[in-house]
């Protein structure tokens, strides 16, 4: 999972597939107020048999940033011409192979005024012309989904599908039908809504080693609140690697980890205290980081501790849970694999830097985003599973009654 910044961008990314085609919005959709009997087409127009449709209708103020560009029938485009309306600079676009149509080489922006001028050639010889000028859709009436994980991706099998609105979703039928989710292993996948803008999916098991997973998104136009629209449509595809769960025994503070059924190693650990209990419960790494400053402040534990280059540091929490290096315990009597000595993370012994053989730098190269850490006899509660990516921890039965497909 991306950092806020990042993410913003890649929700911005992940809408960038640009189809030309019809949606049932009138400010989204093919404009016949744009073609070549608007009055604005050219000398000879109304003669040509070519006419001229520009998807986003003159004046309109909601356009679609994915679907915007040009059709012609009964002849072929010659000349299109795109750009911001305020400074004049072009949009680069893209004429199809048989001059039918023409769309913008990148999405366009949210809440900017574009125009748009069109010529064509009738199958008569005749030509015609048409012009619009119109703006996207704004910030404030649309949203977006920020999602984990990437495209392209290979992650464990505990790895959910995990969106993220930018705005509080009142239809929330509408936005979970038009985003499915598929596996190759014909696991059956159903979405789960935490609140008004979080919606996960996942199968009822962790996701089967080897499996490919695609996820689609066809949100753009769909109301998901009143008069807020959404704007991406796009497909995605990861790929679930081999199956890791590592498994923390607090009584006996070792990690046993276990790959494709099979136990590979176990590790020393040291969990949380007496006084600050690691949670129990199916935890998903879900971010991972070479060193990570690590401010007790964050987690409401005042000065506790600050330490800025934590080696090897894997998030399992949203509210401050890691499993990562220690370099700083007593060398005079190391805690690894005999007692519980932090705030709550589970650590492994490491060193300064994170450069040497450790077992920390073992677990963090032989971890990737997604693969299962469970902990167990814990004095905590179990982690709630919206706390991170963990919604294994809820009963299937329930996670279903969370769906509203």
């Amino acid at each position: 999972m991306t950092t806020p910044d990042i993410a913003a961008r890649r929700a911005l990314r992940a809408c960038a597939a640009l189809v030309i085609g019809a949606l049932t919005l009138t400010a989204c959709g093919w404009s016949a107020n744009a073609d070549n009997e608007d009055g604005k087409g050219g000398k000879d127009s109304a003669a040509s048999a070519a006419k001229i449709v520009i998807s986003a209708k003159d004046g309109s103020s909601g356009a679609s940033i994915n679907t915007t560009g040009v059709k012609v029938s009964d002849g072929k485009l010659t000349d299109v011409k795109m750009t911001l309306a305020d400074s004049g600079e072009a949009v680069p676009g893209s004429l199809s192979a048989d001059g039918g149509s023409w769309k913008p080489k990148e999405q366009l922006e949210r809440g900017t005024k574009y125009e748009i001028s069109a010529s064509a050639k009738g199958v008569d010889g005749r030509t015609v012309a048409a012009d619009s000028t119109f703006t996207t859709v704004s910030p404030a009436n649309s949203f977006i989904g920020t999602y984990t994980p990437d495209d392209g991706t290979t992650v464990g099998v505990g790895m959910p599908v995990s969106f993220n609105f930018d705005k509080a979703i009142s239809d929330k039928k509408a936005v979970q039908s038009h985003i499915t989710v598929t596996s190759s292993s014909g696991q059956k996948v159903v979405g789960h809504w935490f609140g008004e803008q979080r919606l996960d999916f996942r199968p009822e098991e962790y996701w089967k080693a080897g499996s490919k997973v695609t996820m689609k998104v066809d949100l753009d136009g769909v109301e998901g609140a009143n008069g807020v629209f959404g704007v991406q449509k796009k497909t995605v595809t990861f790929t679930v690697g081999r199956s890791q769960v590592s498994t923390v025994d607090v009584d006996t503070q070792t990690m046993t980890v276990v790959r494709d059924g099979k136990t590979i190693k176990s590790v020393p650990i040291s969990a949380g205290s007496a006084e600050f209990t690691t949670y129990n419960g199916q935890m998903v790494i879900s971010e991972k980081f070479t060193k990570l400053r690590m401010d007790s402040r964050t987690v409401g534990l005042d000065n506790a501790y600050n330490i800025p280059d934590v080696p090897h540091a894997m998030r399992l929490t949203q509210s401050g849970t890691f499993i990562h290096g220690n370099y700083w315990y007593n060398k005079g009597n190391p805690p690894f694999g005999r007692q519980g000595t932090s705030h709550g993370c589970v650590g492994l012994q490491d060193v300064q830097g994170g450069q040497g053989d450790t077992p920390s730098k073992w677990f963090y190269d032989n971890s990737i985003l997604g693969d299962v850490v469970i902990v167990k006899n814990s004095p905590d509660k179990t982690v709630t599973p919206d706390n991170g990516l963990n919604g294994w921890n809820m009963a299937w039965s329930e996670w279903v009654a969370g769906s509203a497909a």
